[in-house]
């Protein structure tokens, strides 16, 4: 799988005596979970996986060389039955998914390790995300923090439909790949379908409200893409990535700062 990750920073390149010798009471340990799924005609199924390794390997060129924080190997597969029924997508169960996060931080726990983030870019692993940190939390003491997606970047030329309703392979993704490997996307295949519409407000929501519906990809899109591709840009892409990976660096730098009230 193509990395962005510098060597540096790739936990799984060091020998155990290195990790011996971490400061392991301070070191920042980023598990990345992603999935392997269709996303569309037009971009791989290891979307969110490079999307993922893109920023995160980004952003850790913008912390300082000498804060000790690592990369572990990701979780490329994640709870994506929201896509079954197309060819390519590998999806675990959620008790699969939670198994693996909590038996890595059992792990780590036993290494003697105090401080892990779970970075998501997956919207299907993100609920279970959210349960698992509080369990690392819980059953291991272990320092527990969530990351998802692109913070800070600020998309600002896409249009609020878009920006609302473009869950998947859409105008953003496609972009992000168009600027880091535009070998992998296929845009003579774009494809649009729209969950719902901005303009017409229903009482019920796909998701983020009080009210939701559950939904699968094909009840909506045949081609697979929830959103529209066709304004995505390489320049956009880039300028997304950069600003995204600013946010990211400084967040997780918070994250190894960090020093709860009340000594919790």
């Amino acid at each position: 799988m193509k990395t962005w990750i510098p060597d540096s920073r790739q936990f799984a390149y060091l020998t155990w005596k290195q990790v011996d010798a971490l400061p392991r009471e301070e070191t920042l340990l980023i598990l990345p979970t992603a999935a392997i799924e269709q996303h569309g005609h037009h971009l791989p199924l290891a979307t969110d996986t490079l999307l993922n390794n893109l920023l995160l390997g980004r952003a850790l060129t913008h912390v300082p060389a000498d804060c000790p924080m690592y990369a572990l190997p990701p979780i490329c597969y994640g709870k994506s039955n929201e896509h079954i029924g197309y060819p390519g997508t590998l999806s675990v169960s959620a008790t699969t998914f939670m198994a693996v996060v909590r038996d890595l931080g059992a792990s780590l726990h036993t290494a003697g390790f105090r401080k892990v983030v779970l970075y998501n870019s997956h919207g299907g692993n993100t609920s279970l995300v959210d349960v698992m940190a509080r369990d690392l939390r819980a059953e291991f003491g272990l320092r527990t923090f969530t990351l998802f997606g692109s913070p800070g970047a600020s998309f600002d030329t896409v249009s609020e439909q878009e920006r609302t309703y473009g869950f998947h392979a859409g105008e953003i993704e496609t972009a992000f790949l168009l600027h880091a490997t535009p070998e992998l996307v296929h845009t003579d295949q774009y494809t649009s379908h729209y969950i719902a519409r901005v303009e017409e407000p229903e009482l019920l929501k796909p998701e983020g409200s009080h009210a939701n519906f559950a939904w699968l990809t094909r009840d909506i899109a045949p081609s697979g893409v929830m959103g529209d591709p066709v304004a995505a840009t390489a320049a956009n892409g880039e300028r997304w990535v950069n600003e995204a990976a600013q946010r990211i660096a400084e967040i997780l730098l918070a994250m190894y700062r960090f020093v709860p009230r009340h000594d919790a």
